[in-house]
């Protein structure tokens, strides 16, 4: 009986193994095939001799994208949206999942219903600029950071968390001692919540990272574009000077080149800055996921 569980169990984890090395091979590949194309040649691109690894390997595609001064002003456009974007999204969350979370917290279920029904309706995009235009925060970072700055989603998984993870007993100790609310969450339940915060941190830091619409109709200087406006510009500039027609045909050619390694230098540019930020965050990722995805 043993030894048939055990052959059941084996042909489970080789098919979990194989089913796993699939789903690796189908998300590694295309990024390794990215980087590799945003090292490689623009004939290489051109004619699509990059399959694997890079073809008459260049750094042309990064010096045509650096070349653009404006990249510099957009990356740190992008730090200080997704830093102060974070920090108001994490303390709005917070400080809206832990109430949330207390089982002695008069009206938790209407504002529970209040907060869930916010998840089946928005607002619509019209009346959204409609709202940023009258409050006067049209062309500023508020425009960008403050209309996502909380998610309904992020306090039911925070509060989730903080039901499953901070026990009664230890706030019925700390009341005991003393301790009011305000002090028992600042020096007890946020050192406690490190795992959730750094999980709803990095999904807000990369969806503030990736924001194109938002910036593109609530800003109008340039110097406050964040990066991903700036490479859309830089792409559409090369594309403007692929489409001259009073051009030779050497000078056409080259431009398509430098096109193609352009579109692929930009996405390396665009989400390299998430590949370092993750690593930081990765030991807490599994953890906070796993306890905050319950929604009971």
């Amino acid at each position: 009986m043993n030894h048939k569980k055990i052959s059941q169990d084996s042909v489970v984890y080789f098919i979990n193994y194989i089913l796993l090395a699939l789903l690796l091979v189908a998300v590694l590949y295309p990024i390794i095939y990215i980087i590799s194309c945003s090292f490689s040649s623009g004939n290489a691109l051109m004619t699509g001799k990059v399959k694997l690894l890079p073809v008459e390997p260049t750094l042309q595609s990064y010096k045509a994208v650096f070349k653009y001064q404006s990249i510099w002003t957009g990356y740190l456009n992008s730090i200080i949206y997704a830093v102060v974007g974070t920090a108001i999204s994490m303390v709005m969350t917070l400080l809206a999942a832990y109430p949330l979370s207390r089982d002695d917290f008069r009206g938790k279920k209407i504002y529970m219903f209040i907060i869930l029904f916010t998840m089946m309706f928005s607002g619509g995009l019209i009346p959204t600029y409609l709202l940023i235009k009258n409050l006067g925060m049209m062309d500023t970072i508020w425009a960008v950071v403050l209309p996502g700055a909380v998610s309904a989603y992020n306090i039911i998984v925070a509060r989730t968390f903080f039901a499953n993870t901070i026990p009664k007993e230890l706030y019925e100790a700390a009341e005991m001692d003393g301790c009011s609310d305000f002090r028992f969450f600042i020096t007890i339940v946020l050192p406690l919540s490190t795992p959730i915060i750094a999980v709803l941190s990095l999904w807000v830091i990369v969806g503030l990272w990736n924001s194109y619409f938002g910036p593109m109709i609530y800003l109008n200087s340039q110097d406050k574009y964040p990066l991903q406006l700036v490479l859309r510009k830089i792409l559409l500039l090369s594309q403007v000077n692929l489409n001259q027609s009073n051009i030779d045909p050497e000078t056409i050619r080259k431009n398509q080149y430098l096109g193609e390694m352009l579109k692929y230098g930009t996405i390396i540019v665009s989400t390299l800055p998430l590949m370092i930020v993750y690593p930081f965050v990765q030991k807490y990722f599994v953890k906070g996921v796993m306890i905050g995805s319950v929604k009971g």
